[in-house]
């Protein structure tokens, strides 16, 4: 009898809600690139969805980690206190310019929830307004919040009560101009005020800096800051979601230094310690001094090891990295333009650093999600691990390590050159055929 894989031994112990992308069975990995159990070798530019910001096993990191590891690995932060709790949390409020405190959690979900409960404490407020398309996790709150796929609700309403969907603009879809885009998103806020719950009663606006699962969209700068003007002027918490924007991704520390503005609360995790699981809230000291004691906990977040490995992430982004990041980003979307040329349902390619993506449309106009599923299929038989995107699941989302060489790059764009070559003649001959 042959020897069940890793794909069918899960089958069995394990259900099929997770929707998995591979049946890889990876034995290692380091810096951009993954080893199966064969030994073959592929270049990741999921970055285990955009986790491992400074590539896998990356020295510094596992030696600090281990370093850690010899000294203290649980303690619990609600009974007692360590180094490197502390000092990852003065970093990351050095990070945004002081005057912020910061919680400490382990998941992305985990830490937008906590950024919600914040924001109605503070307010003592009912209403969250979030944006279409948005993604904010698979818990309850988070699930309240997300709008990009409906499957991520089937089954679990009714959810968190007195939430409110806002436009997030997408002028490629929309074929507006950036200022007319941001003008017909604010009038859907405007409307949401009007008609739906007062400005007086919403405690937040959830939104992405840079969307994510929605398509890898990059919103206006006008748009961000008529949003935190909004906020103001209504006393509304505005929530930057940065669990997938953060530490490095778009070639900043975060992605709302791109458009000058800043949150009163943020949600980070993902890139935070690089695969540790780690995540936080982070708020303005006004913000957070009004969570009185008790009223948020958890066992184990700000777990010692997953702080130093954050403390080294912060060290080794400042060290050059992060304009690795935009150097590389911007040298990326230049050689994916010249695929745009040889095939024109590449339509649209954008992205901030190194959080990229590539939009597929038909000749017909119609999203292109089947190019995107044989071009995810092709490209990984070659080599190369890609994830995709969006509503219609028609965007390719490129999210390599911001390690990444121009070497790492070149063979990434010449595998989707070749796996796009053969998607299309294999698309003409069933024409021919059809015929």
């Amino acid at each position: 009898m042959s020897e069940k894989t890793l794909y069918e031994r899960a089958n069995k112990v394990m259900p099929p809600v997770a929707k998995r992308v591979t049946e890889l069975e990876i034995e290692k990995g380091k810096g951009a690139y993954l080893w199966d159990k064969s030994g073959k070798k592929y270049l990741d530019f999921a970055s285990g969805i955009g986790v491992t910001n400074l590539g896998h096993n990356h020295p510094h990191i596992i030696e600090k980690a281990k370093e850690q590891m010899d000294k203290l690995v649980h303690a619990g932060h609600n009974v007692v206190y360590y180094d490197t709790y502390v000092e990852l949390a003065e970093k990351i409020c050095d990070l945004m310019g002081g005057d912020y405190k910061l919680y400490f959690a382990n998941s992305g979900a985990e830490a937008v929830e906590g950024a919600i409960k914040l924001a109605k404490w503070a307010t003592k407020r009912p209403g969250v307004i979030s944006f279409k398309r948005s993604f904010h996790g698979r818990t309850m709150g988070a699930t309240s919040v997300t709008a990009s796929n409906a499957q991520y609700r089937k089954e679990y309403e009714g959810l968190l009560p007195s939430v409110y969907y806002a436009e997030y603009p997408y002028a490629f879809r929309t074929g507006l101009s950036p200022e007319e885009e941001t003008e017909r998103c604010i009038a859907s806020l405007d409307e949401i005020f009007h008609y739906l719950i007062a400005p007086e009663k919403v405690a937040a606006i959830i939104m992405e800096p840079v969307q994510g699962e929605g398509g890898y969209i990059v919103p206006p700068t006008e748009f961000i800051k008529r949003i935190r003007e909004l906020c103001d002027e209504h006393g509304i918490m505005l929530i930057f979601d940065e669990v997938q924007t953060g530490f490095g991704r778009t070639g900043k520390m975060f992605a709302h230094e791109h458009f000058g503005v800043k949150p009163d609360i943020m949600s980070i995790a993902k890139g935070i310690a690089n695969g540790f699981p780690l995540s936080a809230i982070v708020g303005k000291s006004k913000v957070m001094d009004k969570w009185e004691s008790g009223a948020h906990g958890g066992t184990f977040g700000g777990n010692p090891i997953a702080c130093a490995a954050g403390l080294a992430v912060i060290e080794l982004l400042q060290d050059g990295w992060l304009e690795n990041a935009q150097n590389m980003g911007e040298y990326f979307i230049e050689q994916l333009k010249t695929c745009a040329v040889s095939y024109p349902s590449i339509r649209d390619i954008r992205g901030l650093g190194l959080m990229i993506g590539m939009e597929f449309i038909t000749e017909e106009g119609k999203p292109d999600s089947k190019t995107v599923s044989n071009l995810q299929a092709k490209a990984l038989e070659k080599g190369l691990l890609l994830l995709n995107c969006g509503v219609d699941k028609n965007v390719i989302r490129f999210i390599p390590p911001v390690i990444v060489t121009k070497a790492d790059i070149d063979l990434a764009v010449s595998i989707i050159n070749e796996s796009l070559k053969e998607i299309t003649l294999s698309s003409e001959n069933l024409d021919k055929v059809s015929k």
